[in-house]
Formats: C-alpha cells, sequence, structure tokens
C-alpha cells in the first residue's frame, strides 16, 4: 500500500466504516440509541495499556478506547484514522498526515509530537514492550511540522501499515505516557500508570474498573469520527461457560464471548438469544517448549502430530465448528499456502518416529492449558491419543494470567494455545510466533530457534515483490509443517452469544469485538 487517501468530511461517516448488521437490515424506528451495553468476556484484561499486553481480553477492551492511525475496514482493507493519509515517499521512509482537531479523553490534542512519542515508547529498549516487534524495523520517528510525522525503516517493509493497524498501534494520550515514564523513575513498574489511566481517542472512554471482576468505560461526547450508539459498555469477567450462557439467557449479559461450539444449539432454540458465526484469522494449536527433551527432537514433535487424528478432534471437541488446520495460517490471512501437505494421521508412523527417536517405550509430560472449555477438551483429547504411543500426560490447568506467565517464561512442556493473525498478514501469523528473536511473551512459546525459518521470515519481511514475498512465505510454511513446533490444530469459527434485541454487532477475524454502532432493537 503506497497511499491512503485522506477522509472526507469528519462530520459524516467515513467510507468504509459503517459495519454490517447482525440479522439483516434494521429500521430507525426500531433501533434505540443509548442504554447500557454488557459484555461477558472469560478472563480480565492483563492491560489497559496498549503497548503492554497482547491477549484478546485485553485488546477487546482497548479497541474501544484507543483509535490508530490507520484501521481495516469491514471489507479488511486499511483506511486513514487518525492519519489522514500515510505515504510512502521512498522505499524506507512513510509520510503520515495527522488528523487535525481530534482531542484525548482529557482535553489534550493529537499532533505529530503524540504520534512520535507512542512509536518511540513501543520501541523502548528500556521498557521492553512485548508489542515492540512489531515496529522493531524502524528506525526514526521524525516531527515534520505539527501535524506531519516521518517513520523511516531500516528496511523496506510492505506491511508497516498492517502493523500500524494493530492495537499495538493505538495511539495513548502524551500526559499518560510522560506520567508513566515519571512514575517508572519514582520505582513503579512500567506500564502501571497507563494501565490505571487509559487515555486514548476512542469513542468510549474510560470510567472506572474492580480488578478480576469488570471494566466499565462511557460514551466519548466529543468524539471526532461517528459517535458510539451506547451511552457505556460494561466487559465482566465470567470464566464459567455456562455462567456466561445463563447471564445471556436472563438478560444480565447482552453479549457474551466466547461461546462453545457445543452450546450453540441450546442459545439458537432459546427464545431471546443468537450465535453469531465469523471466520477468523485464528490457529489453535498444541504447542511444544522445543527447548526441553524431549521435545527438542523433531521426531518426538512429528511423532506426536502424526498421532493426532484432528477430524475426530474437531467433530468430538468443537461439534465440526472449524476448519482443519494444514499448517499455521487460516486462508483469511494474506500468504496462506494452500497447497500445503501436512503431517497427516499415521499412528504405525508416530510409533516408528518415536522408536527411532529412542522412546520406544514412551514417556511422561504435562500439558497445560488455561480454563477454557474447549482447551481442556483438546488436552484431554491428546492426553488419550498419546496413551496410544505409551506417553503419559498429565493435564495442567491455571488461569489465563497465570498460563500466560509460565508458557512465556518457558516453564512449560506442551500447551494448549492460539494465536490471532490481527494484521491478516503472514508476516504476523508467522514472523511473533515462529523468529528466534521473539522467544517467549512476544509469541515463540515453542521457543523454536531455527536459523533457517529466522532467514526466511526476515527475507519476507524485507521483500517488496509482492510475488516473491508469497513465495518466501509459502517455503516458510512447508519448513514449519517439517519442523512442527506446535500441531496445527484447527482454525476456528468465532462465536458470540447475543441476545435478539442486539443490532449492529460486527467480530473482526481477529476476533475483536466491534460495538460502536451496537443498538438495542426494542
Amino acid at each position: 500500500m503506497l497511499l491512503l487517501a485522506a477522509c472526507g468530511n469528519q462530520d459524516t461517516e467515513q467510507e468504509g466504516s459503517e459495519q454490517p448488521e447482525v440479522d439483516g437490515e434494521q429500521t430507525e424506528e426500531n433501533a434505540e440509541v443509548g442504554g447500557d451495553l454488557t459484555v461477558d468476556l472469560t478472563s480480565d484484561a492483563v492491560s489497559l495499556d496498549p503497548h503492554a499486553a497482547n491477549d484478546g481480553n485485553s485488546l477487546y477492551v482497548m479497541t474501544a478506547i484507543y483509535d490508530n492511525l490507520v484501521y481495516l475496514d469491514k471489507d479488511l482493507t486499511i483506511q486513514p484514522g487518525l492519519a489522514e493519509s500515510l505515504e510512502q515517499i521512498e522505499d524506507t521512509i512513510w509520510e503520515v498526515k495527522i488528523r487535525q482537531d481530534v482531542t484525548f479523553h482529557d482535553g489534550t490534542p493529537l499532533n505529530a509530537e503524540v504520534v512520535k512519542a507512542n512509536l518511540d515508547r513501543v520501541r523502548d529498549p528500556d521498557l521492553g514492550s512485548p508489542l515492540g516487534f512489531l515496529f522493531d524495523m524502524i528506525e526514526e520517528v521524525r516531527e515534520m511540522d505539527e501535524y506531519t510525522v516521518q517513520i523511516e525503516t531500516e528496511f523496506p517493509f510492505a506491511s508497516l501499515p498492517a502493523h500500524l493497524a494493530h492495537p499495538g498501534g493505538h495511539i495513548i494520550g502524551l500526559q499518560s505516557i510522560e506520567a508513566d515514564y515519571e512514575a517508572i523513575a519514582n520505582g513503579e513498574p512500567a506500564f502501571s500508570y497507563v494501565n490505571e489511566n487509559p487515555i486514548g481517542t476512542g469513542y468510549f472512554k474510560y470510567e472506572n474498573r474492580n480488578v478480576g471482576e469488570s471494566i466499565e468505560l462511557v460514551k466519548n461526547e466529543n468524539y471526532w469520527d461517528v459517535d458510539a450508539k451506547v451511552d457505556s459498555v460494561t466487559f465482566k469477567v465470567v470464566p464459567e461457560d455456562f455462567t456466561r450462557i445463563a447471564e445471556l439467557e436472563t438478560g444480565d449479559a447482552d453479549i457474551i464471548y466466547p461461546v462453545n461450539p457445543n452450546d450453540v444449539t441450546r442459545l439458537n432454540e432459546a427464545e431471546n438469544t443468537k450465535v453469531v458465526q465469523s471466520d477468523s484469522a485464528n490457529i489453535t494449536y498444541l504447542g511444544f517448549n522445543t527447548q526441553v527433551e524431549p521435545f527438542n527432537d523433531r521426531r518426538v514433535r512429528q511423532a506426536i502430530t502424526k498421532a493426532i487424528d484432528k477430524e475426530v478432534l474437531i467433530s468430538g471437541v468443537v461439534d465440526g465448528v472449524a476448519l482443519e488446520a494444514k499448517g499455521p495460517l487460516a486462508p483469511t490471512v494474506f500468504g496462506h499456502n494452500e497447497n500445503l501437505e501436512p503431517l497427516s494421521f499415521e499412528l504405525e508412523e508416530a510409533k516408528a518416529l518415536l522408536a527411532e527417536a529412542g522412546y520406544e517405550d514412551g514417556f511422561s509430560a504435562t500439558i497445560l492449558t488455561n480454563e477454557n472449555r474447549a482447551f481442556i477438551d483438546i488436552a484431554e483429547y491428546v492426553q488419550e491419543q498419546l496413551a496410544s504411543l505409551g506417553i503419559e500426560v498429565e493435564i495442567q490447568t491455571a488461569e489465563t494470567g497465570a498460563y500466560l506467565e509460565t508458557t512465556g517464561n518457558g516453564n512449560s512442556e506442551m500447551f494448549i494455545g492460539s494465536w490471532g493473525t490481527v494484521t491478516l498478514d503472514a508476516d504476523y501469523g508467522l514472523y511473533p510466533m515462529f523468529h528466534s528473536s521473539n522467544a517467549g511473551m512476544a509469541g515463540n512459546r515453542s521457543f523454536i530457534d531455527d536459523p533457517e525459518i529466522d532467514s526466511l521470515l526476515e527475507q519476507a519481511r524485507q521483500e517488496t515483490d509482492e510475488t516473491k514475498r508469497l513465495e518466501l512465505y509459502h517455503e516458510v510454511q512447508e519448513l514449519l509443517v517439517e519442523e512442527a513446533p506446535i500441531v496445527y490444530l484447527y482454525h476456528s469459527i468465532l462465536l458470540a452469544g447475543l441476545r435478539d434485541e442486539v443490532e449492529g454487532f460486527y467480530q473482526y477475524p481477529s476476533s475483536f469485538l466491534f460495538l460502536r454502532d451496537v443498538t438495542f432493537n426494542q
């Protein structure tokens, strides 16, 4: 993308920003503007600082508080947001014209100084942002005038607009950033101030939080673009599937996410509820810590991969509501290799590989999962399947925050995980998950360290020719199938539960909830 043109009048709806309705057309006579929206999620946000958290529940909340320079519209094309335009003026220089007369929730203005401060902060090595990998190719951000910045990259990087559209590119108020640095100087942890005082430009603004219970946002009455339709949204922490379902059925919740596939029929047949299905850019997988024995042996990883019948798993665990994965990228992602040859289910071959690796009699290991019911079911299925190889598996469960910390620190053997390619570009689906520089919290929880994989990923993100770039991504996917740092199980279908009166809801393939246009149809 070489140029993003400026949008039209800010007082009218942006071209491409209109989102699809849930069930056909919504009439103005029935749509009620106002009201308080309640959304049940499985766990609390890890942080409300966009530079501090990359987990789904944090991003679901933050996408309503903050805006980006550019964003993905409903057609999944990049449109101007806080930037009126983004132009690649040289191979390694992008010029950003910043929208004027935009204010943050605290009344401070958006300008070039703020944009530079954000891009400098997420790349600050002293802070160690887990989102820093998104922008590590940026060498310098320069203020050209009050509303213009230039971004210079180390090499030509075609995916920069997609990365700026990621929640890691959310723009935080300057006073919050400065206060966070001051807090660090006084001995406070990095990111703590912004987490407790999240200031963005989004259509909702932060009101209050009961840690572990709920986060309340209220409508931003001075929003620069199209206003939110409801007065407030409260994100409640409800870990148990059946409790979320009960709250939806009784009206204590208006939207719940996720819905377990085995509960879809119940909600669709109930009098006042329904399930909305959306294509995803996610991969659900069984991960290996490739730095610990015996998972540092590729033959062991391949054997376990070949011992898992994905068709049976999908049918039994998610009631068939998923797409079997051949590799790491979903079909919704640019760079997906549709011609991949996966390591298919072959139990005898699995036994032979295990014997060749010296584990003919099997071994003992653990699988870690969070409290997601589908993930626990996957772990139990894998436990049963691996018993046929003589592998004795103990299942361990942890709260999401503890799970992320344990796997990110490399203190697990096998684990059930998922990754969403938020940018819908192969660079984000592969580089964070499999490049050795991102081992740990940044995304490479398998700790795979392969020079050939690293080289291909580096070449692909620097390649400007789209055809050659695709060839490199196809090649690295073939290598990732062979190396098997994870077992590519399935690409999920996103399932959100809604009350019948909820209209205007949309969910991106990344799984982010778009709540700006939600109304109550009375």
